[in-house]
């Protein structure tokens, strides 16, 4: 559905984009994730046809996105961080307006129309001026202008903006409703919006892609925890001794001395952290596999690029 290679955008000495490259498959819903000023609103505005790159291609279904900028327009439902809403219209009045901009024949239109209300639940505000409206209907009403022409793919830049819980946990469950029919690309930089939302996620950074995977396989690792009831003077040194371990952090929890060890890629060292464990007799308390978080992968990159910026600058 999306196919960005080498795409890069300057606005005079600061680099938006650098290089980027991915693809996303029909579909999917990728959340597009990086701090503020990371670049994902220009590759917003790139993909929807309203920003030409300096370098590089993108196509949208397989349409070029600045030779076929019309047709891919057509193609994609867009909800910009600020919905383009005319306060003083209601509800109806301003979906029937988009409806018709959208070029949607009349016959079509009344099926549409009821389609996207249903979807956003709107159906009880239809006679409302927007300007009425709680911020969260009108994120509401912002989706169901960009679903009415039912796009192939539906892009949307920092959807929960400025919402509140309730109605965060509402419109991330309309999103997902939505990808039943439409590919799905979200820019955010929260993180739980990507981890209650997405398949998968796009990490930029400064302009680059430095993580592109399924949450479930960034989240993947063979490191091993392992927590002692009173901890053992000489654990870090053994666990060290092991096969295949490359590093040993220790910390003192409520529960005892709990051992972080990382080993080389694919290897579980579980059985041999266990066996270890019985032949020095420690007080064993837990031996499980570590978790990363989505915020664990999302800290340790910032923290390296950050490293590689000052490197750089230095």
């Amino acid at each position: 559905m999306i196919e960005v290679n080498n795409l890069s955008k300057s606005y005079g000495s600061t680099q938006a984009l650098s290089g980027v490259s991915f693809r996303v498959e029909s579909g999917e819903i990728i959340g597009l994730l990086g701090p503020n000023g990371a670049g994902k609103t220009t590759m917003m505005r790139v993909l929807t046809g309203f920003l030409q790159p300096d370098e590089g291609q993108a196509t949208v279904d397989g349409l070029d996105v600045l030779t076929d900028t019309l047709e891919v327009q057509k193609r994609i439902g867009y909800l910009p961080e600020n919905a383009p809403l005319y306060p003083e219209l209601s509800v109806q009045a301003y979906l029937k307006m988009m409806a018709d901009l959208r070029q949607i024949p009349a016959e079509e239109q009344p099926a549409r129309l009821s389609e996207a209300i249903r979807a956003t639940a709107l159906t009880d505000h239809l006679t409302r001026p927007i300007g009425e409206l709680s911020k969260g209907y009108r994120q509401r009403v912002g989706l169901a202008q960009a679903i009415l022409h039912q796009p192939k793919l539906l892009i949307c830049d920092e959807p929960t903006a400025g919402l509140d819980p309730t109605q965060i946990v509402e419109v991330r469950r309309l999103i997902r409703r939505l990808a039943s029919r439409s590919t799905v690309l979200l820019s955010t930089h929260i993180l739980s919006e990507v981890e209650a939302t997405c398949d998968r996620v796009i990490i930029l950074l400064n302009g680059e892609v430095k993580a592109d995977a399924r949450l479930a396989d960034l989240a993947a690792t063979t490191d091993a925890v392992l927590v002692l009831a009173n901890g053992a003077p000489s654990a870090t040194r053994d666990l060290k001794a092991l096969a295949g371990v490359k590093t040993v952090e220790a910390y003192p929890t409520p529960d005892g001395q709990e051992y972080r060890v990382r080993g080389a890629e694919g290897v579980d060292l579980r059985s041999a952290i266990y066996a270890l464990a019985r032949e020095k007799n420690w007080p064993l308390r837990e031996l499980r596999r570590d978790v990363r978080t989505l915020e664990t992968v999302f800290n340790e990159l910032t923290t390296a690029a950050n490293a590689a910026q000052g490197g750089d600058e230095a």
